[in-house]
């Protein structure tokens, strides 16, 4: 996977029960920085399907039950596909360099098209075109139009919308129909790996900031990707948190971590709340404030000094009774 697509991968944040199918499509202006001229990837959900290269030149699958399933057949349709549009795209990156006013340095386009099934059946189309990062044009599934995110782009997008050239038809068509059906296709090749699920292990820790605390809620190596975690005190959410993304482990399973900067008050009872598909009812694991465990420890300490000091007067008790009796017995 180019680092390209690493950096503008976007996984659409879908629950437990809904999957997406991403296309990414991308073309550079000139080679270098380890990047094809063209390529393009999909993915079910965060998975990778399969890749073209400009390089290669070829559709080849990469997870392995696309290699079980998908025959010849659909490996020669998409290489043919993929190398028209490859023609058609590095057109498309001099298109925009030109109407960016771009004469030269590094410059890069990508496309993304994805389609949803939700939990409740229902199914939604999403595609979006970027130039070096930035959003210049997507399509608004509810008009069936190119919209324009850039001045840039409105001349362009009228094209796009007129109706002698179909854009708006095919674009829409492939959404609601063929993307829809490949995507519950590839679901059910991922069957047995999708229904699996894996327990998160939680983690609280915290960090003492002059009056404040920065607490620390570590979500460990659970599986589906889907996961809420948040702060609570008592039963009020803690709003004023920060989360990382969810984040990949070797072992594929997930990570996440989610922070949040209290001041913390007498009567308050932090907790982090996890809820995940493999889970029958949501954690709630309880922080322990520092000082108090300090304090149980001290408190601890002491009661065991005074229990060994107990001990030590019993035994010297019960020692000179015994000489007491001893000494009674001779005489």
């Amino acid at each position: 996977m180019s680092p390209l697509i690493v950096l503008l991968l976007y996984v659409s944040a879908v629950g437990s029960d809904s999957h997406s199918l991403t296309y990414y499509t991308n073309g550079v202006s000139a080679p270098g920085y380890g990047l094809p001229e063209y390529s393009i990837a999909g993915y079910l959900d965060d998975q990778q399907t399969e890749i073209y290269t400009s390089d290669a030149r070829s559709r080849v699958p990469v997870a392995q039950w696309m290699k079980e399933n998908e025959k010849h057949e659909y490996w020669e349709r998409w290489t043919h596909f993929s190398k028209g549009d490859e023609a058609l795209f590095k057109h498309e990156v001099k298109l925009w360099k030109k109407i960016f006013n771009h004469t030269g340095d590094f410059h890069f386009l990508q496309v993304m098209t994805s389609c949803e099934l939700r939990d409740d059946g229902s199914t939604i189309g999403y595609k979006q075109y970027r130039y070096d990062g930035e959003e210049f044009v997507y399509f608004d599934t509810t008009t069936g139009t190119f919209i324009p995110s850039m001045a840039e782009a409105r001349i362009i997008t009228q094209k796009w919308n007129r109706q002698d050239l179909r854009m708006r038809e095919i674009t829409k068509i492939y959404m609601e129909n063929e993307c829809t059906e490949r995507l519950k296709r590839f679901i059910e090749y991922r069957k047995e790996d999708l229904e699996r699920r894996v327990r998160p292990q939680v983690k609280v820790s915290s960090q003492e900031k002059g009056d404040t605390m920065k607490l620390h809620c570590q979500v460990y190596g659970f599986y589906p990707r889907a996961v809420d975690v948040k702060w609570m005190n008592g039963e009020d959410e803690v709003h004023s948190y920060e989360t990382t993304h969810v984040l990949p482990n070797p072992d594929g399973t997930y990570q996440i971590r989610v922070s949040a900067e209290v001041t913390p008050k007498e009567g308050d009872s932090y907790s982090c709340y996890v809820d995940h598909s493999s889970l029958e009812e949501p954690l709630l694991i309880k922080w322990e404030s520092p000082r108090a465990f300090l304090l149980a420890v001290i408190i601890s300490a002491v009661v065991s000094i005074i229990l060994i000091f107990t001990s030590i007067i019993a035994g010297v008790i019960i020692n000179k009774k015994k000489k007491n009796y001893t000494a009674a017995g001779r005489e």
